[in-house]
């Protein structure tokens, strides 16, 4: 008796700190970390340029979901300038999507001047015919490795860790970028990438988290960010 008392008390101990969907952990608590979607409402969040959030956009199985093109871009209503970012998403057959940071209202999409974390259906969409197109990479920037892709339908995780502009990208626990922003390699980079004379492109100082609308059906949750100094 004394055996299985004490094997169900340390089955729910390892229980409770392994977090729901849409929760924070005690640990994570004391470590900073904020939900930006609880899997109740979408309060922390309004489409780019507007003040209210499109009806196309729905909690469905406790997540975030596109349901239907013409949805709008997504974007929170707080910026952030250093921060660890993690969330979870889910991309229908075919489909395409991407993670904004540094997102502004300057320009006139959401793209204009953000940098994206792209999400993609690797094997069907058209865009996979770049590496640097593919989920996880740094859109049309930095190409990530194969090892950090899950085919269409699965849970892809996604961690963003910025710092004084040193950005680093993980996708499935997989680093996918780790590049210093306007150092000399991400200027090469941008020189030779569809940004290179896209005025006011990355060089937001703090900016707003952002979730892509490209007509496809997509679902996020577990979006949590953590402020760092």
């Amino acid at each position: 008796m004394a055996k299985f008392i004490y094997i169900l008390l340390f089955s729910s101990i390892a229980f409770s700190s392994i977090a729901q969907d849409n929760q924070l952990t005690s640990a994570e608590k004391s470590e900073g970390w904020q939900l930006l979607f609880n899997g109740k409402d979408m309060s922390q969040w309004r489409n780019f340029k507007a003040s209210s959030i499109n009806e196309k956009w729905v909690i469905k199985n406790n997540a975030m979901y596109l349901s239907a093109k013409g949805g709008g871009d997504l974007m929170t209503k707080k910026a952030f300038k250093n921060f660890e970012l993690t969330l979870d998403w889910q991309i229908s057959i075919g489909g395409n999507s991407g993670i904004f940071i540094l997102a502004d209202e300057l320009g006139e999409k959401i793209y204009s001047h953000a940098i994206e974390v792209q999400i993609l259906d690797n094997e069907r969409h058209s865009d996979n015919k770049y590496k640097t197109h593919l989920s996880g990479s740094v859109y049309d920037l930095i190409g990530s490795p194969a090892a950090s892709h899950k085919i269409a339908g699965e849970w892809n995780n996604v961690r963003i860790l910025l710092k004084n502009k040193a950005l680093k990208v993980w996708q499935n626990d997989v680093l996918t970028a780790d590049i210093h922003i306007h150092s000399d390699s991400w200027n090469d980079l941008v020189s030779a990438s569809k940004f290179k004379n896209w005025s006011g492109f990355a060089k937001a100082e703090l900016g707003h988290i952002g979730l892509q609308d490209h007509d496809d059906p997509v679902a996020f949750k577990n979006i949590k960010i953590r402020e760092i100094n």
